[in-house]
């Protein structure tokens, strides 16, 4: 299902395509329940980045039924979520990410500047003079593809760094400089705070 920057599938427009690979890239999720009913894409965020769920909100509203609502979870975090409607247009990412029933990284994923910054946005930060980008669910083989696409797609180098035993990509010093620049015009005033400059 490898596709490229600009590329539409089925009734999602580049950009909604690329805000829900990027979003799987990081925090996102798809569920189906069972094999006769299409996948459905979960979002869901700490009510401190209301302003970010409401963006992908307003992107993918067309496939949506309920906007975002504010949700208790264990103990004092507030959660804001939304789920999109279940649709066949998921189920084909579902089955792109999902292979098994568990998320994946997809071999044939290709990377643009938006799945970039969604990616950062859901699951980067700045760690000194770098960027990490916590990939700790990913097994060897999976962030080692990660790491291919953004050498690809961007140029961008990057190393395996371990963190409480678990494996995350951290983007390297020279690098970083060059991965801030593809991403900053897309990322939300609410998480400039990830950024060196």
């Amino acid at each position: 299902m490898s596709m490229l920057p600009g590329d539409t599938a089925g009734s999602l427009n580049a950009l909604q395509h690329a805000i829900l690979v990027g979003s799987l890239l990081g925090d996102g999720t798809l569920r189906r329940q069972g094999t006769r009913t299409n996948a459905l894409f979960e979002v869901n965020h700490s009510f401190a980045f209301k302003d970010y769920v409401d963006w992908k909100y307003e992107q993918l509203r067309t496939l949506v039924l309920t906007p975002p609502k504010a949700r208790r979870g264990n103990g004092k975090r507030v959660a804001y979520r939304f789920t999109t409607r279940s649709l066949p247009i998921f189920t084909r990412y579902y089955e792109w990410f999902y292979k098994s029933g568990k998320k994946r990284i997809p071999r044939d994923i290709i990377l643009n500047p938006i799945i970039l910054a969604v990616w950062f946005m859901d699951d980067g930060t700045k760690s000194r003079s770098a960027i990490v980008l916590n990939t700790q669910q990913c097994n060897l083989s999976e962030q080692q593809c990660l790491q291919r696409a953004l050498q690809k797609s961007f140029g961008i180098r990057s190393a395996l760094n371990r963190d409480r035993g678990y494996l995350r990509l951290r983007i390297t010093t020279e690098s970083t400089t060059v991965f801030e620049k593809i991403v900053r015009p897309y990322v939300l005033p609410c998480f400039r705070y990830k950024l060196h400059s």
